[in-house]
Formats: structure tokens, sequence, C-alpha cells
């Protein structure tokens, strides 16, 4: 019905339950055709650590969370812990007939098209990693590298994760300006080795580009890339008030105490 018509979404700092349960109420409005296919640029008003939508809440420190300040949610996507805070998030939400291909390998092939030229409109060249590495054991996301990811070189530089809902996927990742490395190993639990780890595979866009990009300029960036790596035409749009009203329902499960 959308064809290649997509609705832009750009939302200012918000809490990080909300922020999930957004991601999912699009997605089940797309999944009934009664949105468009849509990307989400959103922001997080306090650092959050997001869950995998199976991952054990053992996989943070409750300790660590409170004294850095840092709230924990889940996520309705699968992966492992990301600690979201200076930085860009994307959601898609499109389904097979918007031209996703069905499948998890396919359809990150697919979209990372558009991450690939969102970071070329910012100023990296990146690429999608080639092979698997880093740590089995550990909760935190970017101490994974896997070939749904995108690298600079040899560096970590974007994770993504998906759920399907009937024909319709919701991947979501981050375009991370900045990392406090020190908040991210105590969150995690990091032992001396993974923080070094952590801050020595990983990549950001500060330090890539230039210190004085800003989230804006980053924003419109992705906006621009993703349009042209996915050959879309986006038009800005707010959320539904369906959408809006399944989000206030399902924000509270989304919170996890620890």
């Amino acid at each position: 019905m959308f064809a290649d018509v997509w609705r832009l979404v750009v939302e200012p700092p918000a809490d990080g339950a909300w922020n999930m349960a957004v991601d999912r109420a699009i997605q089940l409005a797309r999944e009934a055709d009664r949105v468009p296919p849509t990307l989400r640029l959103y922001r997080w008003h306090t650092p959050t650590v997001t869950l995998g939508a199976f991952q054990q809440v053992v996989a943070v420190d409750g300790d660590a969370c409170r004294e850095w300040g840092v709230d924990v949610v889940r996520r309705h996507t699968g992966g492992r812990g990301v600690l979201h805070d200076d930085e860009v998030t994307y959601a898609v939400i499109a389904g097979v007939g918007d031209g996703v291909p069905r499948g998890v390998v396919a359809s990150y092939r697919y979209l990372c098209a558009g991450l690939v030229e969102a970071f070329s409109e910012i100023g990296i060249a990146a690429e999608i990693t080639q092979r698997d590495r880093g740590a089995s054991t550990s909760g935190a996301c970017y101490l994974q590298t896997t070939r749904a990811d995108l690298s600079a070189g040899a560096l970590k530089l974007s994770g993504s994760a998906q759920v399907w809902s009937g024909s319709t996927v919701l991947q979501h990742g981050s375009f991370t300006r900045t990392r406090d490395v020190d908040r991210e190993a105590a969150v995690f639990g990091l032992s001396a080795h993974e923080r070094e780890t952590l801050a020595s595979r990983t990549a950001t866009i500060a330090p890539l580009v230039g210190a004085d990009v800003t989230l804006n300029s980053i924003a419109e960036a992705v906006a621009a890339g993703m349009a042209r790596g996915l050959k879309v035409r986006l038009e800005p749009g707010t959320l539904t008030a369906e959408e809006l009203e399944a989000a206030e329902r399902g924000a509270d499960a989304l919170r996890v105490d620890v």
C-alpha cells in the first residue's frame, strides 16, 4: 500500500522504556497496515541499558547502575545488553511488502545497505562485519562482533537487533557519538581485560570525524543516508494516537528492577 514512501519520525530525548515501547507499537501498527513503513530516530534523556528479550538481568550490576545513574529496560529484540547515552538510535519498521526480504540474514543485509550509506553521509567508511569474534560470555553487546554488525576497519562501529512480527521486521541500533568506557565497564561488570577490549576494539563517531559533530547533524545524516541506501522517500510524520496509546500500555512492563 505504501510502496517506497516511508514515514520519518524524529523525536527528542525520552525515557528508555517509552522508547522501546514506541518501537514495538509502530511494528504492530505496520503489521496491521495502519501506518507506513517507518524510520524512527530518537535519543535518551537518561543513560539506559536495554537488555535483549531473552537476556538475564544478572547481565548488569545493579549497584553500579544505581551509582552511575543508569536505567535498565528490556527491549523486544534479541541480542545482548547495550548502554545507550550519547547517541542517535534508529529504528526501521517495515515489511516484506515494502521490499525487505524475509529472514534474519537477508533482511540484515538489506537494511545494512541503508546503514552503510548513513555512515558515509556522516563521513565514515563502514562495512558489514565479515566474521564473528569476541567474548562469548559477556552480557555487553559491544564485546561481541557478529556478521549483523558494521565495522570501521577492524573496529566494531554499530550493532543491530531484530524482531519479526508476521511479515514485518523491527530493527534498531545505535549511531554512537562518544562512549563512556568506564561507565559501560562498571554496569556490565567487565574485567580489566574486557574493559581494555571494549576501549580498543570499538569505534565511535566523534573521534573519527571530529569532536564538534552534533547529534542533530548525525540524525540528519542518518535520514539522508538511509533514504539513499534503501531507495525510499522519507516524509516527516508523527506517531498516531493508536501508536501512542499502545506505547503507554506497554512501557511499564519493560522497566527492569535491578
